[in-house]
C-alpha cells in the first residue's frame, strides 16, 4: 500500500498543475479577445481605405474609359467609310481598268477576263441599286455586254478550231470487233483537247449562270452537228477509196499496234451482190463437177462491186453514226446544261441522221425501180442493210432515248420500208420464176442448166445468210396478228414455204421450157441437168435444210425426178437397140444357105444399128452433162446395155454368111461402140 502522505503530497502538486493551466488557459484566451479586436480593427480600417482609394480611382478613370472608346469607334467608323468610299471610287474606275483586258479578250486568259467580267458585273449591280441614272452605269453595262459578245465568240472560236472530223481508221476502229479479245478493247473518241474542253465548260457554265444566254447552245450544235456530218462523209469516201485500190476497207491503225497486242478484225464484209456474181460467173464457166459444161449463163445484170462497196459504206456508217452519237452526247453532258441536253442532242444529231436516213430511203428507191424493171436479185442489197438495221436497232434507240418522237420513229420507218419493198421483190420474183416465157433462142442448145434455174438457185442460197431477216420481211406481211408477235421459228417456216414455192414454180416452168426442144431425149436431158443441179446446189448450200422445215421428202423427190429424166433419154436409145432384137430373125442352122429375104432382114438389122448409132453419137455428143457423176454414170449404163444387146447380136450372126462383103455391114467391134459412147456429152471429144 501506498503510504497517506505521499498520497496527499501527490494530490497537492498535482492541484497545482492545474491551477496553474487554468491560469494559462485564462491568459491565451484574453490574449485571442485582444488579437480579434486588434484585427477586426484593421481589417476595417484597410478595407474603408481600399474602398475610398477605389471610388476615387474609378472616378477618374471611367471618364477617360469612355472618351477612349468614343474615339475608337469614330476611328472606326472613318475607316470604314474611307475604305466604302475607295470600294465606291473603284466601281468608278472598273470601266477603264478593264478596258484593256476586254479590248483584247480571253484567248489564252480565260481566268483573268472571268475575273474582270466579275469586276464589271459587281459594277453593274451597285449602279442598279445606287445610282441607276449615273452614266457609268451604261458605261458598265455596255462593257459587260462587250464582254460577254467575246466570250460568246471565243467559244465559238474554241469550238469551231478544235472541233474536227473523227479519221475514218479511228471509226473503224471503234465499231470494230475483235472477237479473239474477252473484253473488246474501247476505242476512245477524242474530239477537243482537255485544256480546250475544260474552256468551253468554263464559258458555258458562264454564259448559262451570268449571261443569261442560250444562244451559245444554238452555236454548240451548230457545230458539231457539221463535224458528225463530216465524220461520217469522211468515212464513206474511205470506203470508197481503200475498196478501189484493196478490194476491202480496212484500219490502218490496227496494223501499226505492237506485236503483243491483239490486232482488231476488220468488220465483216456482207456477202451480196458480189458473191452471187462470182457463184454465177463460176457456174457460168464450169460445171458442178469444175469441168466445162456448155452452159451459156450470164452473170446477175447491173450488179458490181461498186453496189457491193456502196453497201459496206451504208452499213459501216449507221454503227459510225451510233457511236458517233454516243460520243457527241457523252461531251454534250459536260457542256450543255442537264435539262437542255436531249433537245440539244436532238438538233444536234438531225443532219447527219437525216443523211443516213435519206441514203436509206435512195436505197429502196432504186431497189423498187429494179423490181418494176423485173431485176428482182436487187432485193439483195437489202438484206444485209436490213439485218444490219434491226440488230442495231436496240442501241440505236437507247442512243437516241428522249429525243422527238420524230427523230426515233425514223428508223423503224426505213426499216418497215425495206421490209415492205424486200416482201414485195421476193414475191413477184417467185411469180416471175413461173411466168418466165419459153422463148426458144433463149434455150441452151446443149440442154444443159437454164439460166433461169442458176438465178434462182443462187437468189435462194443468198437467203441462208439472211434467213431471219428474210423470214421477217414475209413475216411482217402477214395480217393475221401483229407482226411482233411472230417467232423466230414461225419465220423459219415462213422462209421454208417461200423456198419451196419457188422451187415448185421452177420444176413447172422447167418442164414448160422442156417442151420446146423437139428431140424428147434432149428434152430429158434439159430436165435432168437442172433438177440435177437444183438438188446438189440445194445440197451444197445446205438450202435442203431449209427446205425440209415444210417439204420433208424435197430430197427423194428431186431423186425421183432425175431418176425418171434418165429413163426417158435412156428411151430414145431403142431405136438402135431395138435393131438387136431376135425379132425378125430368122431360125437357122450352121453353115445353112439363107434365102435372099433372110440375108436382107440381117442386111437391115445392122445398117439400122450402124446408122441409129451414129446419129445418136453424132446428136448426143454435142450435149451437155455438167455433174461428172451423173455423166459417167449414164454413159457406163448406156454403154453396158449397148455393147451387151450388140455382142450378143454378133453372137448369133457370128456364123451365118450374108454377104460376100461383111466388113460393108458389120462396121463397129464392140469395144468401138463403147468407146464412141463414151464420147457422148463431150463437146471436146
Amino acid at each position: 500500500m501506498i503510504p497517506t502522505e505521499d498520497a496527499s503530497a501527490r494530490k497537492r502538486e498535482i492541484e497545482e498543475k492545474l491551477k496553474q493551466e487554468q491560469e494559462t488557459l485564462s491568459f491565451i484566451r484574453e490574449n485571442l479577445e485582444k488579437s480579434d479586436q486588434l484585427t477586426k480593427g484593421m481589417v476595417v480600417s484597410i478595407l474603408s481605405s481600399f474602398e475610398s482609394r477605389l471610388m476615387q480611382l474609378e472616378n477618374s478613370i471611367i471618364p477617360v474609359h469612355k472618351q477612349t472608346e468614343n474615339l475608337q469607334r469614330l476611328q472606326e467608323n472613318v475607316d470604314r467609310t474611307l475604305s466604302c468610299m475607295d470600294h465606291v471610287i473603284s466601281y468608278y474606275h472598273v470601266a477603264k481598268d478593264t478596258d484593256r483586258i476586254i479590248r483584247e479578250g480571253p484567248t489564252g486568259r480565260l481566268d483573268e477576263y472571268l475575273a474582270c467580267i466579275a469586276k464589271i458585273q459587281k459594277a453593274v449591280e451597285y449602279f442598279q441599286d445606287n445610282n441607276p441614272d449615273s452614266p457609268e452605269l451604261n458605261t458598265v453595262k455596255a462593257r459587260f455586254e462587250k464582254g460577254k459578245e467575246l466570250l460568246e465568240a471565243e467559244f465559238r472560236n474554241l469550238l469551231t478550231r478544235y472541233s474536227k472530223p473523227v479519221p475514218p481508221i479511228l471509226i473503224l476502229d471503234a465499231i470494230s470487233v475483235d472477237e479473239e479479245l474477252e473484253v473488246p478493247e474501247e476505242v476512245v473518241l477524242e474530239h477537243l483537247p482537255e485544256a480546250v474542253l475544260q474552256d468551253i465548260i468554263c464559258i458555258a457554265g458562264w454564259l448559262v449562270e451570268y449571261g443569261r444566254n442560250q444562244d451559245f447552245m444554238n452555236v454548240y450544235f451548230q457545230i458539231r452537228s457539221n463535224q458528225l456530218d463530216r465524220s461520217i462523209k469522211g468515212l464513206k469516201e474511205h470506203f470508197r477509196k481503200t475498196s478501189a485500190s484493196s478490194g476491202v476497207p480496212y484500219s490502218p491503225a490496227v496494223q501499226t499496234k505492237r506485236k503483243d497486242t491483239p490486232t482488231k478484225k476488220v468488220p465483216k464484209r456482207p456477202g451480196t451482190i458480189r458473191k452471187a456474181q462470182n457463184l454465177l460467173k463460176q457456174y457460168s464457166q464450169h460445171g458442178l463437177d469444175g469441168k466445162k459444161g456448155g452452159s451459156n449463163l450470164t452473170p446477175l445484170e447491173g450488179k458490181d462491186d461498186v453496189l457491193d462497196i456502196e453497201i459496206d459504206s451504208y452499213i459501216h456508217c449507221i454503227s459510225a453514226f451510233i457511236k458517233l452519237a454516243q460520243s457527241e452526247y457523252a461531251l454534250l453532258m459536260e457542256i450543255i446544261p442537264e435539262h437542255h441536253q436531249k433537245k440539244t442532242f436532238d438538233s444536234l444529231i438531225q443532219e447527219a441522221l437525216d443523211n443516213l436516213m435519206l441514203e436509206g430511203d435512195n436505197i429502196v428507191s432504186a431497189a423498187r425501180r429494179a423490181i418494176m424493171r423485173h431485176d428482182y436479185s436487187a432485193v439483195l442489197t437489202i438484206f444485209p442493210i436490213l439485218r444490219h438495221l434491226k440488230l442495231n436497232k436496240s442501241e440505236f434507240d437507247s442512243t437516241l432515248q428522249g429525243t422527238a418522237a420524230s427523230t426515233k420513229n425514223k428508223l423503224p420507218t426505213l426499216i418497215t420500208s425495206m421490209e415492205t419493198i424486200g416482201a414485195k421483190a421476193l414475191e413477184e420474183f417467185a411469180d416471175s420464176i413461173k411466168n418466165d416465157p419459153d422463148k426458144e433462142y433463149n434455150m441452151p442448145k446443149d440442154g444443159t442448166v437454164h439460166e433461169l434455174t442458176s438465178n434462182a438457185i443462187l437468189f435462194l442460197q443468198q437467203l441462208l445468210d439472211f434467213q431471219e431477216t428474210a423470214g421477217a420481211m414475209l413475216a411482217s406481211q402477214e395480217s393475221s396478228s401483229s407482226a411482233s408477235s411472230y417467232t423466230s421459228d414461225f419465220n423459219k417456216r415462213l422462209l421454208s414455204t417461200y423456198i419451196c414455192k419457188v422451187l415448185g414454180n421452177l420444176q413447172l416452168n422447167l418442164l414448160s421450157k422442156s417442151k420446146v426442144y423437139e428431140d424428147a431425149a434432149l428434152s430429158a436431158i434439159f430436165l435432168h441437168n437442172n433438177y440435177n443441179y437444183i438438188l446438189k446446189s440445194l445440197e451444197k448450200s445446205e438450202l435442203i435444210q431449209l427446205v425440209t422445215v415444210t417439204q420433208k421428202r424435197a430430197e427423194s423427190l428431186y431423186r425421183e425426178l432425175i431418176e425418171q429424166q434418165i429413163i426417158s433419154y435412156k428411151s430414145s436409145w431403142f431405136k438402135v437397140t431395138e435393131h438387136l432384137s431376135e425379132r425378125n430373125i430368122p431360125t437357122f442352122q450352121p453353115g445353112a444357105k439363107l434365102k435372099d429375104k433372110e440375108r436382107q432382114i440381117i442386111k437391115d438389122k445392122f445398117k439400122g444399128f450402124n446408122e441409129g448409132l451414129e446419129e445418136l453419137c453424132k446428136t448426143q455428143k454435142g450435149w451437155a452433162i455438167p455433174d461428172k457423176e451423173q455423166r459417167d454414170f449414164i454413159r457406163r449404163s448406156q454403154r453396158t446395155a449397148v455393147s451387151e444387146a450388140y455382142r450378143a447380136f454378133l453372137q448369133r450372126c457370128a456364123n451365118i454368111s450374108f454377104t460376100k462383103n461383111p466388113e460393108k455391114y458389120h462396121k463397129y467391134r464392140a469395144e468401138d461402140v463403147e468407146q464412141m459412147i463414151e464420147k457422148l456429152f463431150d463437146t471436146s471429144a
